[in-house]
């Protein structure tokens, strides 16, 4: 992780001042925004860029010689350098653009149904989210491979033991998600990568929830394929990206045939482009990637050390004030885990919470965050999700726990 500002205070009140969201009222009170699990807020550096885009200089991408079109794919292609230095690739075609993490992870799926089959063996752990779970099951589907899972404890870690048992079977691929966004698990995925490398598995890494806390180094990690959303960054929706080794994206075949990703079309035969167009078939969501560097800019200049910090500290206050609330049960390890708390409380839904505090200005998610495997697990129907960023207080961790108080007693 880089601070880019290691001599600067934390000062939370003047990076509010960036969010014009958090200026709103919702029901006659001030917005507590804690639903950033879901998708943060957008600070008005970004959406200037959004703006300027259409504004100044809206226009196709590549191969265009009139002026707007270069200044647009300067713009795009510059992002793209923005986010391969961000994340540290080797080389910036390894960056793919794509609509967000379910779009990357299901290029990747799609490409390998032309690796696999009856034979073959794939790992996917058990804290994933829908989005993480679906791809491969289909993948499954076509090929007749068999998907193995990596069970979780009873604290909400996963069984690293057993994860060492599946690898015997010599599996082809492992899917693991870096932070689990119903619990906030950070899981070891150094461990992990090392590990399914040591028998030949290519291992696919979900950073939706990592990568606005913490500042992944591909390269470090050794990682094949690592995949992730604007749209958790403070940048727009529709719009993530696929990070994967230039090896893999040589043999993995197009996911989607279009203009853009050819080199030459005939009615006999199509050639297709070199990377990274090869994956990027037709007009990309243009504005959508100059953002998106433009939000890593952005959390940049905070630093994410600076995050990090001030975010751990807001999910310790938050975690004491709730454990004070009688009947609260919080699910997930209590350490190693980032700023979101998935919790019930002993006789209250939790939709009817939601429900209730949203009434007071505080937004929160309810049900089972796409994750049903996990509440399977813990025999509930879904869990309250308060999930906290660097616009956060302690204020409004206070009003929160307060709501949830109120809520409590109107509903018990």
């Amino acid at each position: 992780m880089n601070n880019l500002n290691s001599n600067t205070p934390f000062d939370v009140e003047t990076i509010r001042k960036d969010f014009p969201i958090l200026s709103r009222t919702v029901n006659g009170k001030p917005l507590i925004y804690l639903d950033n699990a879901a998708t943060s807020q957008t600070p008005q550096q970004v959406i200037d860029v959004i703006v300027d885009y259409y504004s100044n200089y809206n226009s196709n991408i590549h191969r265009g010689v009139h002026t707007l079109s270069q200044e647009a794919t300067d713009k795009y292609e510059g992002a793209r350098h923005t986010i391969q230095k961000h994340f540290n690739a080797a080389h910036a075609h390894e960056i793919i653009f794509t609509s967000g993490t379910t779009h990357s992870i299901n290029l990747v799926a799609n490409g390998f149904a032309s690796f696999l089959n009856e034979n073959d063996t794939i790992l996917v752990s058990a804290l994933e989210h829908h989005s993480n779970i679906v791809p491969w099951q289909m993948l499954c589907e076509k090929t007749k491979a068999t998907l193995k899972v990596i069970p979780m404890t009873s604290e909400g870690a996963l069984d690293m033991a057993a994860y060492d048992d599946l690898l015997l079977l010599n599996p082809k691929l492992v899917f693991v998600n870096h932070i689990s966004n119903a619990l906030g698990t950070i899981n070891p995925i150094e461990e992990m990568i090392q590990k399914a490398h040591s028998v030949g598995a290519a291992i696919l890494v979900d950073g939706a929830q990592a990568c606005p806390h913490i500042k992944p180094d591909v390269q470090a990690l050794d990682v094949d394929f690592y995949v992730t959303s604007g749209h958790k960054m403070c940048g727009p929706t529709g719009v993530g990206m696929l990070y994967a080794k230039e090896s893999w994206l040589h043999k993995l075949p197009p996911y989607q045939g279009g203009g853009e990703m050819i080199s030459e079309v005939t009615f006999e035969k199509t050639t297709y482009a070199g990377l990274p167009h090869k994956f990027e078939a037709g007009t990309p969501n243009i504005c959508g990637g100059i953002a998106f560097g433009a939000a890593i800019d952005y959390m940049n200049s905070i630093g994410f050390d600076a995050i990090a910090a001030y975010e751990h500290e807001l999910l310790e206050y938050a975690t004491e004030k709730l454990n004070a609330i009688e009947g609260m049960q919080i699910y997930g390890p209590k350490t190693d885990k980032t700023s979101v708390i998935s919790f019930n409380i002993e006789g209250v839904h939790a939709y009817d919470l939601g429900t209730i505090v949203d009434k007071l200005g505080i937004a929160i998610r309810t049900g089972q965050h796409c994750a049903q495997p996990i509440m399977d697990f813990f025999k509930v129907s879904g869990t309250a999700r308060a999930s906290f960023c660097f616009y956060n207080t302690k204020e409004e961790v206070d009003t929160f726990v307060a709501g949830v108080k109120k809520a409590a007693m109107m509903l018990r």
